[in-house]
């Protein structure tokens, strides 16, 4: 019986480990002013992702669809990858962590738009975003963006 439970559930571990090791592959920075100085040291752009966290169903598919997907984890390394969440869970964050991310929010996302992804260059100029997912696995849309300013 132990061994059948055993069996059962390695399955699971295991999966949850890949998860795991597909995030941790691309590294998502939470401090703006850090992501800038990594981009200019390194001359990369910046991918901003502006989520809701734990309110937001467009933003739980993107991460599954796109942040988890091969097809991103190929393209992560060329960005310098920053993580703006704004969740109505106020233990997500500290409270610094969350005053920084509504202060950029409001500098970069005047909208409050989530799913957002916007492309910075090593400066933090704005070259482009592109905001909303439609929850069907479609991310062309998003790769295709990523694609043209890759570093």
């Amino acid at each position: 019986m132990k061994h059948l439970l055993l069996f059962l559930i390695l399955p699971i571990f295991m999966s949850a480990q890949a998860d795991m090791e597909s995030v941790a592959d691309s590294q998502w920075l939470t401090d703006y002013d850090k992501a800038i100085k990594i981009a200019e040291k390194n001359d990369k752009n910046v991918l901003v992702y502006f989520t809701g966290s734990d309110w937001c169903p467009p933003c739980k598919m993107l991460k599954k669809d796109l942040f988890e997907s091969a097809e991103f984890l190929a393209i992560a390394d060329d960005y310098v990858l920053l993580y703006i969440d704004i969740p109505m869970n106020r233990d997500i964050l500290s409270p610094e962590q969350l005053q920084h991310n509504k202060d950029l929010s409001a500098k970069l996302n005047k909208k409050g738009s989530v799913p957002l992804l916007k492309i910075l260059d090593k400066k933090g100029k704005e070259l482009d975003m592109y905001s909303g997912y439609s929850m069907n696995g479609e991310t062309s849309y998003h790769l295709n963006l990523l694609k043209k300013y890759q570093s």
